[in-house]
Order: structure tokens, then sequence, then C-alpha cells
């Protein structure tokens, strides 16, 4: 069986406007809140984990929802499109508001865009899992990450050219008074609804499940480990718990390094701001270029195979870095493997999540895995907080606590017997030599 690389594409613009969205919120709106309305540091930073906060309840609603809703236009569709709709629309909103400097205008849009992106965010994942066969799931997941990554990329280019900024003596960026922020509000809204627009109009979600469900009849390969989409067997449910729990620690360990390195690179290595940004630059770079590689080779050696040898080279490099007291070029070495790591894991875990559900309950599957995800990305930041705070080691407290939860997260998911997608062996020895297309 081979992976329709066109429609997996198609399906992926959904999460290529998301990524978008999530690019430019999380580099403009910080700066924002800050230097356009003087928040403190810390009520900006109240303000940017309100999406991590409504995620953990509205995910698994939605995906739930989604699971549930049949209309014309499909299950996941009509949410993927109003969902869109709304936060273009409050997008422009946020835009006016920032050029007239409308705090009230700005917060209650910016609240409302968070429910609207939460609304469609695991509809659109889950919409993969639902067209795609069980044995290509991770390969169509680093596909659908690809073309996600290519929308953040965008975002971050439209800010590069259209945002004119200097360097402080602090390395900060700082933006001209003049500086108007709402042509990148227009620019990355419309990218956002052209691609969802695109995807509704290629796409017809009804048709397109039918032609799968036949698809698998006649091959009957789609065998479900959960049929009924009710409750899992023992065996089963022990194997998504200890999935969870591993996606749980491997975000603690990796969103500790990612929210923390910048002040790092500042407090132990005496760095400026640019030097953070250009290590993590790199990990990014690395996935982009792991995700499709790492999406074959899951096919050969397996889902889980993949995930541990991912995340042993982020515990080994984690590791590694607890020695480095001063800059080096090594560093780029390091998170280049971070960013393998870590797509290995990504292009993975996900499709091990839903191979537990049955076809009727993929959304609510997709918000387990994003609900875990996010309490991760919630608690880090203050556990990881605390520990620099009071342990005596400062930021120096980083890796080590990172090489812990990376650690515990292997041995989790060592545990895990469901959810992998086993090499087919071939009938014969030519056909070892035939690549899918």
């Amino acid at each position: 069986m081979k992976l329709n690389y066109k429609r997996t594409i198609l399906i992926g613009l959904a999460f290529m406007s998301i990524l978008a969205f999530w690019s430019f919120y999380d580099q403009v709106v910080p700066f924002l809140l800050e230097k356009v309305f003087n928040l403190s540091p810390l009520r900006a930073n109240m303000v940017m984990s309100i999406d991590n906060i409504l995620a953990i309840f509205m995910l698994p609603l939605f995906g739930a929802i989604s699971d549930r809703t049949r209309t014309k236009l499909g299950k996941r569709t009509p949410y993927i499109l109003i969902g869109t709709i709304f936060a273009v629309a409050l997008m422009v909103v946020m835009g006016v508001s920032v050029q007239k400097l409308n705090f009230w205008g700005f917060f209650i849009s910016l609240m409302l865009i968070l429910v609207a992106m939460a609304v469609y965010r695991t509809p659109a994942v889950a919409y993969m899992p639902d067209v795609t066969p069980k044995p290509l799931r991770s390969k169509a997941n680093a596909i659908i990450n690809l073309i996600g990554y290519i929308g953040g990329i965008f975002s971050t280019i439209v800010m590069i050219f259209m945002l004119k900024s200097t360097k402080n003596e602090l390395g900060e960026s700082v933006y001209a008074a003049d500086q108007s922020f709402l042509p990148v509000f227009l620019i990355v809204a419309g990218f956002m609804l052209l691609c969802v627009l695109i995807m509704v109009f290629s796409v017809k979600e009804n048709r397109l499940l039918e032609q799968v469900k036949e698809e698998m009849l006649e091959k009957e390969e789609e065998k479900q480990v959960n049929t009924s989409g009710g409750k899992l067997p023992k065996d089963v449910f022990r194997s998504l718990a200890l999935i969870l729990c591993s996606v749980f620690l491997w975000f603690m360990a990796y969103n500790a390094v990612t929210t923390a390195f910048s002040r790092f690179c500042v407090e132990v290595w005496g760095a400026d701001l640019s030097t953070s940004s250009s290590y993590l630059l790199t990990a990014t770079i690395s996935a982009i270029a792991a995700f499709i590689p790492l999406g074959m080779l899951s096919g050969k050696v397996g889902r889980k195979a993949t995930v541990l040898i991912g995340v042993a080279l982020m515990t080994v490099c984690y590791f590694v870095a607890i020695f480095l007291k001063t800059q080096t070029p090594w560093m780029y070495l390091i998170f280049a493997i971070v960013g393998i790591g870590w797509a290995a894991i990504n292009v993975n875990s996900f499709p091990m999540v839903v191979e537990m559900s049955s076809g009727a309950d993929v959304g609510k599957y997709t918000g387990f895995y994003y609900t875990f995800s996010m309490a991760a990305q919630i608690t880090t930041p203050l556990l990881s907080g605390y520990l620099i705070e009071n342990l005596g080691w400062g930021y120096n407290v980083i890796f080590p606590y990172a090489v812990l939860f990376s650690a515990l997260s292997f041995v989790t998911m060592l545990f895990v017997k469901h959810g992998d997608s086993k090499p087919q062996q071939k009938k014969s020895l030519i056909e070892n030599f035939d690549v899918e297309d």
C-alpha cells in the first residue's frame, strides 16, 4: 500500500495555517504586550499561558465533538473552516486595535482568537489519521509536520521583511515608534485563510472517507485495536497511559530547554540573545530535514524503536551540554542532533496514540495527546523556574533537569506494547528494492 502524497499535502494545509498563526503569535504578541501595551514580563507571561490552559480543556472537547459530527462538509472540515474564518476576522480586529493602541480591543480579540484556534486545532490534526491507513500514518505525519513548519517559516519571513528593528545595547529588538504591525496581521491572516480554502475546495472529506473505507475493505489491512470505540482492553489502556506519560515527560524536558535557553546563554555564557536563536534555529532546520527520512525509517524498524532512538539522542545531548561551560561551536552539532531526535518523536508518537483508537474516536485520542503535551508546557516553566531560583544552581540546572525527564520518558516508553506499526515483510528479495511513491 502506498501513501497518497498529494492528498496528504492538501490535508496538511490546515496544519500549515495553524503553525503560521502560532509562529506569529509566539514572536509578536509577547512584544506587543510588553513594549506597546506596557505590561510587566510577569503579566505578559500570564497572558501568553492562557492558550495552553484553554488547550487542556478545549482540544479534547472539540476532538470528541468532531468525532460525532456529520455534515455535508464532513466531520472535521466544518470546524477547520469556521474556526479559521473567525480567527482571521479577529486577527484583523487585533491589528486595528494595536494601530489605535486600544488594549482592551486587543486583549478581547486575542482571547477570542485563542478560542477559535482551539476549536479547529484538534479536528485539523485528526483529519490525517481519519483518511490514512494505519501503517502509513508515520510517513503521513512526517509530511504534515513538514508542511506545518513551512507555514511557521512563512510567518517568520513576513515578520523579518515587514517589521524593521534595530538592536539595543542588550541585544534586544527595538522597533521604531511609527512601526505599523497591521500589515503583518493582514498578510498572516490572508495566508491562513488561503491555505484552508485550498484544502476545503480540493479535498471532499465525505467522499474521501468512503474511498479510504473501500480501500481498507478490499485490502483488509485496517485492523483496529479498539474496534468498538468504547472501553479499551486493560493492556491497551496501560500502553495508552504509558505513552501519554512519555509525551508529558519529554515535553517537560524539551520545553524547559527551549524556554530558558536564551537566558541560559546570557547568564551562564555571557552571550547575547542572537546566540540562543541561532542554536534553536539549528534544531528547527535539522528537524525539518529529518521529518521525511524518519517517517521512512519508522516503516523499516517500527514507530516505537524510532521514538526510543529519538529520546536516547536527546537525552545524550542534554547530558553532554551539562559539561559545556562556555560557548562552543559543538553546541550547533548538539542542537542539530536534538532537532533530529525531536523529529523522530513527533513523527511517530502521535500516530501511536491514535493507533489505539477506533475510526469513531480519533478526535478524542488526538485531544488526549495534546492535553498531555500542553499540560507539560504549562508545568515545566513553573517547575524549572522554581528550581532555577531556589536550588542555587541558577540556569545551570536546565540541562540536568532535561536529562532527568528525558530519561524517565525513555523508561516509560520501553513498556509501551501497543500502537506500533510493525514493518511489513516483503514476499521476495526483489521487493526490498521497491520504492513507494
